[in-house]
Formats: C-alpha cells, structure tokens, sequence
C-alpha cells in the first residue's frame, strides 16, 4: 500500500503540481537534486563490497558512472553488461584444483587452502568444480594436462614413484554437454599415450546418465568409477602394490 500510495501522490503532483515549480529557479531545482543524489549514496556500502568482492564494486561504480553521466538506462545497461561478463568469465575458466588428503582421515581437500594435505604417491587428484559445457571443455582439458605436466616434473625432480593415475574428482559437476563428454575421450586419450590410468570419482546422476548414452563408461570402464575420491585412492593403491603391468602393454593387467 506504500507504494500504491507513493505512486498516486507522485501521478497528482506531475498533473497538478508542476506549474508550481516553472518559476523557481534552476539553482534551487539543481540543490534540491543534488542533495536528494547525495542521500542516495552509500560510502560504507561501497566500501564494503570492495572488501568482499571486487567485482562487484566494479558492478557498483559502473552503474553509478552510467547514472551519473549518461542516463538510468545507460547505467543499468553497464551493470547488467559488467554481470554477465563475470558470469561468462566463471563459466569459460572454472576453477580447478588438486586435491591432498588430510592426515589421518579419508578426507581430501585442496592443497592450496589446506597445506597440511598430503599429495598421494603415483596418484594425481584434480577437483572441477562447474558443469563441463562446450564453452569451457577445451580451457578444462588444457588445464588438466597442464596439471599432469607439473606432477610428471615434480615427482620426476624429487625421484619419487612416477605417476601412474589421475582422479578427476566430479562432485561440483552439474551437468555435462557433448563437448564436455568429448573432451573426457580425448583426455582419456592423451592419458593412455601418457601411460596413465583416468578415473572418475562421484560424477553426478545426469552426468552418469549422459556418459552411458555416449558409451563413455564402457569406453573407461565401470571398475574406473568410483562413489568418493577415497575409494578411487584405495583402488589406485591397491593396484599399483599388487599389479605389475607389462612394459608394452602398461595397462594390460590394471
């Protein structure tokens, strides 16, 4: 009701009251805008999202730049273009992560944010946390084998067990396209050149159910699937100290 209220008071006024205002002079007019403007801003808003997120203080200023200077229009059309932007940022590089496992626990978690997380001998854990689309499948599978690179060096450096398996933990995956289906078969691919084993740890209902249509899962094979990343881990220890396979064919007894 306030606003109903609000909006006929306003109607009555633009009819009725504004040859009122024709003679009072454009200074008065412009203090009364100017000060009504002021009211409108909010310093320790501002300043707030800039702590919490700077992205959305660029939504902020822009707007206002687009208020202030052009129109409400322009200003929401800056905002809502600054938006969608971020948002096609976060959908084309999703944010990936390799995972360790927290000392005496079954818990994997990134190393980043925990250092203290083991990284597993001859296992390589990655985290993809958004829906694999066509818009970020192929940033995905150059980042992975980035990822592997970086591994293969650093065990390499340090003279430990070479790597033998990666663990694409699929939890965050929401869905998956055609690209993204595609870009797990060349992954798998590169991965087989690499003599490396893929395994997959709790994909998602509809991701499971479009990796079958596609025979993906007859291609990887059901024993390399896996409910949690502490059960694919297992599984990978467990064949790499029980299983030696052949020098020709690496996976023949995997």
């Amino acid at each position: 009701m306030s606003n109903v209220i609000m909006a006929i008071a306003v109607m009555l006024t633009l009819l009725f009251l504004t040859p009122l205002f024709y003679y009072t002079p454009l200074v008065v007019l412009s203090a009364i805008i100017i000060s009504a403007m002021l009211g409108l801003i909010d310093y320790e808003a501002a300043i707030h999202l800039w702590n919490v997120d700077k992205f959305d203080f660029l939504v902020c200023i822009g707007a206002y730049a687009g208020v202030v200077f052009a129109s409400v229009e322009v200003g929401l059309v800056i905002a809502v273009a600054i938006s969608v932007v971020r948002l096609l940022l976060f959908v084309a590089r999703p944010r990936t992560s390799v995972l360790g496992n927290l000392p005496d626990s079954t818990i994997y978690r990134n190393v980043e944010q925990y250092p203290n997380a083991n990284h597993v001998h001859g296992v390589l854990i990655l985290e993809i946390d958004a829906p694999i689309y066509f818009a970020n499948s192929s940033y995905l599978r150059e980042r992975i084998s980035r990822w592997i690179d970086e591994e293969e060096d650093k065990l390499k450096a340090t003279g430990k067990t070479s790597l033998q398996y990666v663990i694409l933990d699929m939890t965050a995956v929401g869905n998956i396209d055609t690209s993204g289906i595609s870009m797990l078969e060349e992954l798998k691919k590169t991965t087989e050149r690499r003599e490396l084993k893929l395994v997959l740890a709790n994909p998602g209902a509809e991701v499971m159910k479009k990796l079958n249509k596609s025979k993906f899962l007859e291609n990887i094979g059901q024993e390399w699937i896996y409910l949690t990343v502490g059960e694919a881990v297992e599984a990978c220890n467990f064949k790499l100290h029980t299983c030696k396979p052949d020098e020709s064919q690496p996976w023949n007894n995997v």
